[in-house]
């Protein structure tokens, strides 16, 4: 059977247990309070059995001892004796508003329930009269059967405490059960997390879900190894095909710039040498990217100034010379304000250089390009960086797929000819290596504008 399903058969089966021992407990302690009312029982019942024996006469001629009128007296009751014909032969402080005659049906009413709000107990005597005991009123709760105000009051105490007992018994059994179930799942739940994030994992392979836990070490392991075989691969390729490369650059340059060669020859050479240049770049770039998602460059922190790390990157561009139909501009929000970021200049560098090396490449009809850098939220410390262009922008498809994160390498499709697709997969894994945050708008009326927040600590 699948251990899941075991486990939470098991885990139903145990709830489902539980849930009837309580049931059973609840008609147990109500059977034991029957019996003990069945026992017990209201003490009215032997007062006036008692009170009864101290009645003396018979007939329309009945007298109470003086013992008979103190248990009245001590109970603040009233007393009357019904001859067989419904007449009262004998009353002791009965109230004056009452009748004194009385039908068969009005005794079986009063003796069942009240007599006009006077809760009232009666006793049949020898020779078929009826011993009559009134209790103040509010003394006395009769439905069916008759109860002492203060036993009535301890039953429904009683209950209400029985209730709220089964109300708690409940919700400590649900927590104890979140619990297990917690226990359980909880180490599994945060190896998949752990998974997701690349993370290594090792559950002790023990329990009710040992068996999961022994798969998903194994996929943890397989996935170790896939991706350790995969970065050895990208960093093996990245080695040997260094050297060659180098020598057809330099073989590549020197045919270019050689005047004893034919100008078709220079031309064929400079392309091979352009090439090269790119391939070289790939190469680059796969490897920084590996090493970025494998946490296989550290990142050398250090105090630097965000302004003039954009006004760096800005330059570089520059210097590297821009087309006239492109236009680059760089500003400050807070001019002459020091914005200190904590990050690693190299790939800070890279990360904008790749930013406006896009906004160039997918724009070839030219744009204009603004590189802002301003002060981060009152909630956050560090400086935003935001490059904006005013060229032909994303789709909302695209858009939403670069804002959640997904596997969409450039803002635009790829030229087979051109580039590899690189530049925002490895811009969003500097981000992340500096714990800063990304996020991308569409610039009005067109273009695109990425904003980059990195902290300063």
């Amino acid at each position: 059977m699948n251990p899941v399903r075991r486990f939470f058969r098991r885990y139903v089966f145990s709830t489902v247990g539980l849930l009837a021992l309580l049931l059973f407990t609840n008609i147990a302690v109500l059977v034991v309070l029957l019996g003990i009312s069945e026992v017990k029982g209201p003490s009215d019942r032997f007062q006036i059995v008692d009170f009864c024996a101290h009645l003396q006469g018979g007939g329309s001629s009945w007298q109470a001892d003086p013992e008979a009128i103190g248990m009245l007296k001590e109970e603040r009751a009233w007393a009357m004796v019904l001859s067989p014909a419904g007449q009262v032969a004998w009353e002791y402080q009965m109230p004056a508003e009452l009748p004194r005659t009385y039908s068969s049906g009005d005794i079986a009413q009063f003796s069942r329930w009240y007599l006009e709000d006077w809760p009232v107990t009666v006793w049949a005597l020898d020779d078929g009269s009826l011993a009559v005991v009134g209790r103040p009123k509010g003394s006395m709760a009769k439905y069916y059967v008759s109860l002492g105000r203060d036993y009535y009051d301890f039953l429904t105490t009683l209950a209400c405490g029985i209730f709220y007992i089964n109300v708690l018994l409940v919700v400590v059994l649900f927590i104890h059960s979140a619990r297990r179930v917690e226990k359980a799942m909880g180490p599994i739940l945060n190896a998949i997390r752990s998974l997701a994030d690349g993370k290594p994992v090792r559950l002790q392979e023990d329990g009710e879900l040992a068996e999961i836990n022994t798969s998903l070490n194994r996929a943890a392991a397989y996935i170790t190894r896939k991706d350790n075989t995969r970065a050895e691969w990208i960093r093996g390729i990245s080695h040997d095909i260094r050297t060659p490369l180098s020598v057809i650059l330099g073989y590549a340059s020197e045919l270019e710039e050689s005047g004893e060669l034919p100008p078709w020859a220079r031309e064929q050479a400079g392309a091979i040498r352009r090439q090269s240049e790119k391939l070289t770049s790939l190469v680059a770039d796969l490897n920084l990217t590996t090493r970025l998602e494998y946490a296989l460059r550290p990142i050398d922190r250090k105090k630097l100034d965000g302004v003039e790390l954009a006004r760096q990157a800005v330059s570089e561009v520059l210097n590297d010379g821009l087309a006239d139909c492109y236009t680059l501009t760089f500003m400050e929000a807070h001019p002459g304000r020091h914005l200190p970021v904590a990050g690693d200049p190299a790939l800070l560098d890279r990360m904008l250089s790749n930013l406006l090396r896009n906004c160039i490449r997918h724009n070839p009809g030219g744009c204009r390009i603004t590189v802002t850098v301003a002060p981060a939220p009152a909630t956050a410390a560090g400086c935003l960086f935001i490059i904006a262009d005013d060229g032909c922008g994303v789709s909302p498809a695209q858009l939403q797929t670069l804002n959640r994160g997904g596997p969409l390498a450039s803002t635009q499709p790829a030229d087979p000819a051109g580039e590899h697709g690189l530049g925002l997969r490895i811009v969003r894994q500097i981000v992340q290596a500096h714990r800063g945050r990304l996020s991308f708008s569409n610039t009005s009326p067109h273009g695109l504008t990425v904003t980059i927040w990195i902290g300063e600590k």
